[in-house]
């Protein structure tokens, strides 16, 4: 028999419809069991953990048969010690039973760091190692030296610090940097169009320091005054370009965007 009346034969198209019902029975009960198995479509919503502490969380994830997880943990002042301040998945997301909710708790105290050697180096050096040692950079004095910008003296909340000295995370550091004789100007920085967070970082890289902010009627709330802008600083760059070294500048922001593209364009 040739192969065209074998493919065109009786039997052979028998079996072919067949086997063709055979596979598609099982591709569909395979699918129908998989289904099942990972209750696909199943959602449940996910529990609001924020602000439990941790015997309130396994009640709560006990009760929806989910579990949770303790991944890290951080320290608010604003929230209770031991508490949960953080959650993935967000509270209301759906997700299958079973699932591990990790979960970030405030810690029972601040972190605590070392202060780092900050005197007799450069501004410079020292802004570098209070950054990366988790403290953050406040006011800078100078005083007549014959090492010019070199640290003489550090302070935290008033008070003189030494290497070595423990402190908390975030804490504040103030630094006397030395100045030569004469009164040293630099190049006043233009902050228009800036947010708050980036006026600072290039007011301290001048050598200057962050006088007062003033909030205009627009801002609301505190995503507002994170969100707000430069439109206006004193001194003013084009009024002075230079000032002398550690000057005080005042700046107001905004969230009004007329009042931004004015005072950008002017």
């Amino acid at each position: 028999m040739s192969l065209k009346k074998f493919l065109l034969s009786y039997h052979f198209l028998k079996n072919l419809i067949i086997a063709v019902v055979i596979a598609i029975l099982l591709i569909t009960i395979t699918m129908i069991g998989l289904r099942i198995y990972t209750h696909h479509g199943d959602g449940y919503p996910v529990p609001n953990l924020i602000g439990l502490d941790e015997s309130e969380v396994i009640a709560k994830v006990e009760s929806v048969k989910m579990n949770y997880q303790i991944i890290d943990s951080a320290y608010i002042n604003s929230s209770e010690p031991g508490c949960v301040i953080d959650q993935v998945p967000k509270p209301g997301f759906e997700v299958k039973r079973n699932r591990t909710i990790l979960i970030t708790i405030n810690a029972k105290a601040p972190e605590q760091v070392v202060l780092p050697k900050l005197r007799n180096i450069s501004f410079r050096q020292a802004q570098v190692l209070i950054e990366n040692s988790g403290l953050q950079m406040g006011e800078i004095s100078y005083k007549p030296s014959e090492f010019n910008t070199l640290v003489l003296s550090v302070f935290s909340d008033s008070i003189e610090v030494y290497l070595g000295d423990i402190l908390e995370k975030g804490s504040t550091i103030d630094l006397e940097i030395g100045k030569g004789s004469g009164f040293e100007k630099t190049s006043l920085p233009d902050l228009i169009g800036l947010k708050i967070s980036e006026a600072r970082m290039v007011i301290t890289d001048a050598m200057l320091n962050q006088g007062v902010i003033i909030y205009d009627e627009s801002i609301l709330s505190l995503e507002d005054s994170i969100n707000a802008r430069l439109w206006k600083q004193l001194p003013d760059p084009k009024v002075t370009p230079t000032i002398e070294l550690g000057t005080s500048i005042d700046i107001w922001v905004t969230i009004n965007e007329d009042k931004l593209l004015e005072a950008i364009e002017n």
